[in-house]
């Protein structure tokens, strides 16, 4: 739970009350203006209705220019940045011929792969031209191909699972496959914090959902305990089945899921255990497995292990991972594998050849250097960024690291004042978080050098500074000792 102090809270909401009150202000002399003059609608309604589009055109066009920077290069520990200018007040941009080459702090790419690898780029190159970019087909009809069933093998090898499926799109692993595993009868209890893809798939399954706070075991045993004394919605029967869902590492948070208690309260009241593991698998853990190597937790325990490879892998798509009925049950009723085309046999490759680096089986210690580096570097850049005085989000060993700014004039200035320095961020608002607490999310990579981090630090220190966000004093260099205080040998 974040505690806001009482002044940074009210100065964020006066802050959003200008802006609603001046949006409000300027729309009622459009309305004027647009009475004066014909609409060209010709009887239809309008598609984006007044306050449906309210918070795009009144705030976000305000800071436009700090989401969906265009890149042109790969998103490497440093990348090409395409400047952009706008003729109309951050209403269009346009891109330009120049680029600035930037730190890259907001890429997934936690272990580097999605820069040029000397073990994976020739072996996806090879396979582009045996197989081309795309099967143009669905898995269930000429979409699978070697690849496929090699990568299929390898996941589940990867995350000790009998069987694994896998999609095209990482979001739509989650969004497509709720529905299908739950439906009318059943329950779904949520993290209040699980990704947007969750959200929509529970909604999508037409089961009950209920939330409990945010990675409180405490709470969610109580949710369980009165969801299945009450039973049912109006005929109090007995649940059809109960999954809880929960995620490996919350991408806006940082933190990682208090898996060994929640494992233990699914099992005490019988509940289907499903994790999300985008986040963490490949990043976290000795032999990068994920949150269960990482915490202990045996993969038996965990019914439904879902993950992408968009993240640590550098490639894209997800997987669901569990019994082999349960794949076998998917492969038959899951709309993404019946009816999307089937991921890119170069993207397969990608991360078959991504995971041989990582278990050291393209004949190297690469893999485990890597996992050291990631380990290290999120570790270092947590802890200095804590001690300058910077609201830090997140646990020790995630790689996603978010910095509070909540007030929204420190969204654009925090995010223009480090691009101005040569170092990318990627900041975060409402609708992705709650409207307060709007934050900078920095996600470390292995590729990055210490010099990249200390650069980094130097920056965002001095644009902290000029902005305004280091809440906590910073720590002096020397502890002093306190008077009266006897040292022990």
């Amino acid at each position: 739970m974040i505690k806001i102090p009482y002044l940074t809270a009210l100065s964020t909401y006066f802050s959003y009350g200008l802006l609603f009150a001046f949006g409000q202000f300027r729309d009622f002399f459009r309305k004027i203006f647009d009475w004066c003059h014909s609409s060209n609608l010709q009887g239809y309604a309008p598609i984006c209705l007044g306050l449906e589009d309210f918070y795009i055109r009144r705030l976000y066009l305000r800071i436009q220019d700090c989401f969906g920077r265009p890149i042109s290069s790969s998103p490497d520990a440093w990348f090409d940045v395409v400047e952009r200018y706008s003729n109309d007040n951050n209403k269009t941009l346009k891109r330009t011929t120049k680029v600035t080459r930037c730190l890259n702090l907001g890429s997934y790419n936690y272990l580097g792969f999605a820069a040029a690898d000397e073990y994976c780029t020739p072996r996806v190159i090879e396979t582009l031209k045996r197989f081309s970019p795309s099967t143009c087909s669905p898995r269930v009809d000429g979409g699978t191909t070697t690849l496929h069933n090699e990568l299929e093998e390898c996941v589940a090898n990867f995350v000790g699972k009998p069987a694994a499926l896998v999609f095209g799109m990482g979001y739509a692993t989650n969004s497509a496959i709720l529905p299908v595993l739950i439906g009318k009868g059943g329950l779904i209890i949520s993290d209040s914090l699980n990704h947007n893809s969750i959200v929509n798939g529970a909604r999508g399954s037409g089961a009950t959902v209920r939330v409990f706070q945010h990675n409180t075991p405490s709470h969610l045993e109580e949710v369980l305990r009165q969801q299945i004394a009450e039973g049912q919605p109006r005929t109090h029967r007995p649940w059809k089945k109960i999954i809880v869902i929960v995620e490996g590492i919350y991408s806006m948070e940082g933190e990682l899921c208090k898996l060994p208690e929640i494992v233990a309260i699914c099992k005490k009241y019988k509940a289907y255990a499903y994790l999300d593991e985008a986040h963490s698998i490949g990043a976290v853990g000795k032999t990068g497995r994920g949150v269960c190597e990482l915490l202990g937790v045996d993969t038996a325990d965990v019914d439904i292990m879902m993950g992408t490879f968009t993240k640590s892998f550098g490639s894209c798509g997800g997987y669901i991972a569990g019994s082999k009925e349960l794949i076998q049950y998917l492969k038959y009723t899951c709309p993404a594998h019946l009816y999307a085309t089937s991921i890119s046999p170069p993207a397969a490759q990608q991360i078959i050849s991504s995971i041989k680096v990582i278990l050291g089986e393209d004949g190297s210690s690469r893999g485990a250097q890597k996992l050291a580096r990631i380990r290290e570097n999120s570790n270092f850049f947590r802890s200095e960024l804590q001690k300058m005085g910077f609201e830090v989000l997140g646990d020790n060993d995630s790689p996603v690291m978010p910095i509070m700014l909540y007030n929204p004039a420190k969204i654009p200035a925090f995010s223009r004042e480090c691009l101005k320095q040569n170092v990318a961020v990627v900041t975060v608002a409402f609708p992705a978080t709650p409207l307060l607490l709007a934050r900078a999310r920095i996600c470390i990579s292995a590729s990055h050098t210490r010099e990249d981090l200390l650069k980094a630090l130097e920056v965002i220190s001095q644009v902290g500074d000029l902005v305004g966000i280091k809440y906590f004093p910073a720590e002096s260099e020397k502890q002093h000792q306190e008077p009266g205080a006897i040292k022990l040998e």
